[in-house]
């Protein structure tokens, strides 16, 4: 029940976040711990994800899955990439953890929607990354402590990467059309 309460915990803490409520970061596990814990979530919602789709797609098979969990991983790294990179450009030296965790659980929460939303009603799906961008923007002027121009540049540079790397791999991957 540890994994279903930090769930419930994640989300207090992102209702508080929002709100702009003090003592939102009692609500996460800022530490490695923490981490651990929201990567642990992450990849089980992404596999849920998964299983849920093939209901309506078809059972992926070995490869399929590995490939779709690679992905998934990727929009991790997008999360990471914003995360350092706009802290290397504002030279925070502040613990990247504190924007890192409650950054997993938001991907968590899009991933959750974003599955329920594109096998249901796909066209609202930019409604998600919309979203997302807020999540994110509040993410880097509460976590963060950034001015309005560097959380915006963040949730920018974290939603392109997120939606833009999958597309990016599909048409790298894709077999060429043969020339006519």
């Amino acid at each position: 029940m540890t994994i279903l309460r930090a769930l419930r915990q994640a989300v207090y803490g992102w209702i508080m976040l929002l709100r702009g409520e003090a003592g939102w970061q009692q609500r996460f596990r800022l530490g490695p711990a923490g981490l651990s814990t929201a990567l642990v979530l992450f990849y089980l919602c992404a596999f849920l994800a998964i299983v849920l789709a093939s209901l309506e797609l078809g059972v992926p098979t070995l490869r399929g899955v590995l490939d779709i969990m690679l992905v998934h991983t990727l929009w991790l790294l997008a999360l990471a990439a914003g995360v350092f990179g706009i802290r290397r450009v504002l030279r925070d030296r502040g613990p990247a953890l504190g924007v890192l965790v409650p950054g997993v659980y938001a991907l968590i929460f899009y991933l959750i929607l974003g599955t329920l939303i594109s096998l249901t009603l796909g066209p609202l799906l930019p409604l998600i990354w919309l979203g997302l961008a807020f999540l994110l923007y509040r993410l880097g002027r509460a976590a963060g402590g950034w001015g309005p121009g560097a959380s915006a540049a963040f949730a920018l540079l974290t939603l392109m990467l997120l939606v833009g790397l999958p597309l990016t791999l599909y048409m790298l991957t894709a077999p060429a059309l043969p020339a006519a």
